[in-house]
């Protein structure tokens, strides 16, 4: 019966006042009812939470500035070539790493938007065993379940868009130029970092972040609970 609730609750967080309110009757019937859930149940209601709440991760960062303004995932110039970058502004060139940077986060929100249906995908394919384990796993365990079984796909998916994303935005052009100038200066030691891989690693850490903060919401905050039957629903749940 506790878990019933629970997965009703998880399903209203990202549903509708209507819905909402569907969902606390149904509550209400199961807690008057006391029926199990079956495992049927746990894996369709599952499926539809994260669905609706956990997926919405990747359009959070698919937005423009998604990941530009969000200082938990904006890609920065790659820290093992912090030299590079601190010559670069030493010598005049602040302005092109800035854009050279935005450029980078600019083709990780593009990239982003196929994120979306690999992950339904995904979700569509659990097991009754993958949901139970989710369910009774640890705070981030539909994440790590989304990374296990999603991150081929999204690596091989992101890399071209990313690719031309980047030289949608001149992000290419910025890194050429930026690599050639540092290189120009005398006595320094030549580099050429794979920008692709670099922008591509970041960005799917940066969609997986913000796939676990979505499921925390998910798991810590179903509903407000501003009645007396979440209330007791909550404390029934302790």
């Amino acid at each position: 019966m506790r878990t019933k609730i629970l997965l009703i609750l998880l399903f209203a967080s990202a549903c509708t006042a209507t819905q909402v309110n569907q969902a606390i009757d149904e509550a209400s019937r199961t807690m008057e009812t006391g029926a199990a859930p079956t495992s049927d149940e746990v894996s369709l209601a599952l499926k539809e939470a994260l669905m609706k709440g956990i997926v919405n991760g990747a359009d959070q960062v698919s937005l423009t500035d998604g990941y530009y303004k969000n200082t938990s995932i904006t890609i920065p110039f790659p820290p093992e070539f912090t030299k590079v970058e601190k010559k670069l502004r030493q010598i005049g060139f602040g302005k092109d790493v800035d854009k050279f940077i935005m450029a980078m986060n600019r083709g990780a929100e593009d990239a982003a938007r196929e994120a979306k249906p690999i992950f339904a995908t995904a979700i569509q394919a659990m097991t009754i065993e993958d949901a139970w384990g989710i369910l009774k796993g640890n705070p981030d365990a539909a994440t790590q379940y989304l990374k296990r079984t999603t991150s081929p796909q999204i690596k091989e998916k992101f890399k071209p868009i990313i690719q031309s994303s980047l030289d949608k935005v001149s992000a290419t052009r910025y890194y050429t130029d930026i690599v050639n100038t540092y290189n120009k200066i005398p006595f320094v030691e030549k580099v050429n970092p794979d920008l692709n891989d670099y922008t591509t690693d970041l960005a799917m850490r940066g969609l997986f972040f913000m796939v676990a903060v979505e499921e925390r919401k998910i798991r810590d905050n179903p509903v407000e609970r501003t009645s007396d039957l979440l209330k007791k629903v909550f404390a029934y749940q302790k």
